[in-house]
């Protein structure tokens, strides 16, 4: 058993923690790629370890316990405001990232604790109605928006009443390098990858997560059916959502090789070629579909219009930011200019937040 302080006098490491212990095991497990929780550069703010979790482990914990975390439930994923109760939200899709990129980790022998804590960031600060509200904050906000960015902006500075939630190294620089775009699935450049391979391993989770569930979505809400998918795509991954997405982590874990002490993620011809088919058939069929698009542009006014309307109104602005956050941001950048304080309000709203706060701001109540 555990004394107190660890093991007793009778166990395998005198006198060692439980959290020395994790790390001994670790050591013995995890692959030589892997990044050791006792290996961590650290973080901005020392603190004294805990004597139960590892460092990756109470990173996990912070995430999870976060309010931005929260709001993710109520936050797009691809459709608005979704009534069905089985359309992904952002929270649900963050769930699903860490899954995914969790078991590759383990089939890998990586770090699960910091693949996990990275996956459950990775999106913190996106904005509401998806990636529609991260166009037009990119569009009017001075210096643009980017929800990367912006998710390390909300774990270093805005949670926690403007102290952020202090984590290590490695999970801030998996969460700033986890966005890919329309971009290369796997980078060309090292520059784009994550320090650590468990953080390149949230990358790709991330992109196996959507290409699954946006399409799962899709065909649920009849904005396309099953025969509209590529034929190519059908036959490399199969007719259903699970297949989907076994097929693309199986062939992750089997192409991923060790070069000269470096782990490389890999991906076949053909499962690779197939993902980005399915990728632009989404943008095509999907994201640009009427239903969707049209819903996208009444998101972007909603957001436009409470831009402008803050940037004239700042005694609203800063009660409606200790309304939304629910305690006062103090902020740690004293010389952050007023449209960025702005952009963190908006951004952090959930899609009902915004809508409830336009009709509230810009149209009229009956006169009773």
């Amino acid at each position: 058993m555990y004394s107190e302080t660890g093991y007793g006098p009778d166990g395998p490491h005198a006198c060692a923690t439980i959290r020395e212990e994790i790390e001994i095991r670790e050591g013995m497990v995890l692959c030589e790629q892997a990044c050791l929780s006792s290996k961590t550069r650290g973080r901005r703010a020392k603190v004294a370890p805990c004597p139960i979790r590892t460092a990756f482990q109470r990173d996990r914990d912070r995430i999870v316990y976060s309010k931005a975390f929260r709001r993710l439930k109520h936050k797009t994923q691809v459709f608005l405001s979704p009534m069905g109760d089985h359309y992904r939200t952002r929270l649900t899709h963050t769930l699903e990232v860490a899954e995914i990129a969790r078991t590759i980790a383990r089939a890998l022998r990586l770090n699960e604790d910091l693949t996990e804590a990275i996956a459950l960031a990775h999106d913190l600060g996106h904005t509401p109605f998806g990636h529609a509200g991260e166009t037009i904050l990119n569009e009017i906000v001075p210096g643009g928006f980017s929800h990367c960015r912006q998710s390390l902006r909300v774990v270093d500075v805005l949670e926690n009443g403007g102290k952020g939630l202090n984590l290590t190294y490695e999970v801030r620089d998996g969460i700033l390098k986890h966005s890919k775009g329309f971009g290369e699935i796997i980078p060309a450049s090292m520059g784009d990858w994550a320090v650590t391979v468990e953080g390149r391993v949230v990358r790709i989770a991330d992109v196996v997560a959507y290409l699954g569930h946006d399409l799962d979505d899709a065909i649920r809400s009849n904005v396309i059916n099953e025969d509209d998918v590529p034929i190519n795509c059908r036959e490399v991954f199969g007719e259903s959502h699970s297949s989907r997405i076994s097929s693309m982590i199986r062939d992750i874990i089997q192409n991923t090789k060790v070069v000269d002490g470096a782990m490389l993620l890999g991906i076949s011809n053909h499962v690779y070629g197939a993902m980005l088919e399915l990728r632009a058939f989404l943008y095509e069929n999907v994201y640009r579909a009427p239903q969707v698009h049209n819903e996208f542009e009444k998101a972007r006014k909603i957001l436009f219009d409470l831009y402008e309307y803050f940037l004239r109104h700042k005694d609203i602005f800063f009660n409606e930011r200790i309304r939304l956050f629910e305690e006062d941001v103090v902020e740690v950048e004293r010389d952050i200019p007023y449209e960025r304080r702005v952009c963190d309000l908006i951004a952090g709203m959930t899609d009902r937040y915004a809508q409830d706060l336009f009709t509230r701001i810009f149209v009229p109540s009956p006169y009773v």
